[in-house]
């Protein structure tokens, strides 16, 4: 039996040695999450080059990339908001957002609408009108019309055009509004996006979507569809040929 004094001592030698060794641990763990690259449809293809100030959707192990959940839709210059206070009537009307981005509503003047949730809307309308004029006033708030926020669908498609993003709306909710493809053609989508002046893009495979292999990707505000594998080719040449496989790839 040692000593108690060298027990003790021992103790807290080995106690010293698991701190450092945590230390360390945490420490090579904060370094290797802080110089993790992140992913996402503005990661550059490595070792391979698209067409000038365009930047490729790429994951190196082939793995489709998690969507993020664009939740709320909302509210933009153009589109037309119905808005319903019960049982007062005479406030209740519809109303078109204006450029500026503002609504004028009768009691409350005019607010702010554009960028905010038809659920941010209702919440002001009923702090404002229950601080001054109602009691416990209950406000409900729509989007009527979607104007603000639309994509544009060209290539090999039955009806190319202007569509509008009525809340999130996916890849394969637009080609179905364009009437789908061509009988002649491959179907792939090349989506083309511009965030904060930079342009990124992504091929699908509609196929593979379907047939529950790859995600549906959901479209943003001002995404460009090319449809069609020859239109693709026709007009996205460069960008074609440095976008990975197919079907592996969807918008953060």
């Amino acid at each position: 039996m040692w000593p108690r004094y060298l027990q003790a001592a021992t103790v807290a030698l080995f106690g010293v040695l698991l701190g450092s060794c945590a230390t360390s641990l945490n420490s090579d763990a904060s370094r290797s999450l802080n110089s993790a690259p992140p992913m996402g449809i503005n990661s550059s293809t490595s070792g391979e080059r698209g067409a000038p100030g365009v930047r490729v959707a790429q994951n190196g192990e082939g793995a489709p990339l998690s969507l993020t959940d664009s939740g709320a839709y909302r509210i933009g210059a153009s589109d037309v908001l119905q808005i319903f206070v019960f049982k007062v009537p005479e406030l209740s009307q519809t109303v078109q957002v204006a450029d500026t981005g503002t609504v004028n509503l009768p009691l409350v003047g005019e607010i702010p609408a554009a960028g905010r949730t038809a659920h941010d809307l209702e919440r002001e309308l009923t702090a404002r009108l229950g601080a001054q004029y109602l009691k416990n006033p209950q406000v409900t708030v729509y989007v009527k019309e979607y104007n603000s926020q639309k994509v544009t669908v060209t290539g090999d498609i039955k009806k190319p055009g202007v569509y509008p993003l009525s809340g999130k709306t996916t890849l394969m909710q637009v080609v179905a509004n364009a009437g789908g493809f061509e009988a002649s053609t491959n179907w792939e989508v090349l989506v083309l996006r511009q965030t904060n002046g930079k342009r990124s893009a992504a091929k699908f495979d509609v196929s593979q979507i379907q047939a529950g292999r790859a995600d549906d990707p959901t479209l943003q505000a001002g995404d460009v569809l090319v449809a069609g594998s020859s239109a693709i080719k026709r007009g996205y040449g460069a960008i074609l040929k440095a976008l990975p496989i197919a079907g592996l790839f969807a918008f953060m």
